[in-house]
């Protein structure tokens, strides 16, 4: 009896991938990263978005890969340019909550790692920036425009 139980669930294990909703799962799951290439399902915590005026949309491991991507657009996408964005969010690393990047704080250099290693962390409000910059070592807040090549270039050779 116990080798029909052990068949029906590895059977039904098998079976399982094939019904009608696992087909999505295993496509984000094989999805990649424009930039740096990793697999999008790994790392939702970290994720930023691009969305463009035509409903296209680029998603990112985090905000160091989002900025690689916003300020080179044309090297990860020559059918792109900054003038056909519509809107890029962050996720507040407290909150959760999608949040306009240009509108958020970003902290630097802090003891807290993200998918890439340094990342500009992201809070919807300038008081838990700061509270985290002293609580995590960061060393600088900074705003959306503050982010350029440079800065990410540090971030990436510390």
């Amino acid at each position: 009896m116990k080798k029909g139980w052990f068949f029906l669930v590895v059977l039904y294990f098998s079976v399982l991938p094939l019904a009608g909703g696992a087909e999505d799962k295993t496509a984000v799951r094989k999805d990649r990263y424009p930039v740096c290439g990793m697999f999008v399902s790994q790392f939702a915590r970290w994720n930023a978005t691009i969305e463009f005026a035509d409903a296209t949309q680029a998603t990112f491991d985090g905000t160091k890969c989002m900025f690689k991507y916003y300020l080179d657009i044309e090297k990860y996408n020559p059918l792109k340019s900054t003038i056909k964005i519509s809107a890029i969010s962050v996720k507040d690393y407290y909150t959760q909550k999608a949040i306009p990047a240009r509108k958020a704080y970003f902290v630097i250099w802090s003891d807290v790692y993200g998918p890439m290693g340094h990342e500009p962390l992201p809070f919807e409000r300038e008081a838990e920036a700061r509270k985290f910059l002293r609580e995590h070592k960061g060393r600088k807040i900074l705003r959306f425009g503050d982010i350029t090549q440079g800065l990410l270039q540090s971030l990436d050779n510390p």
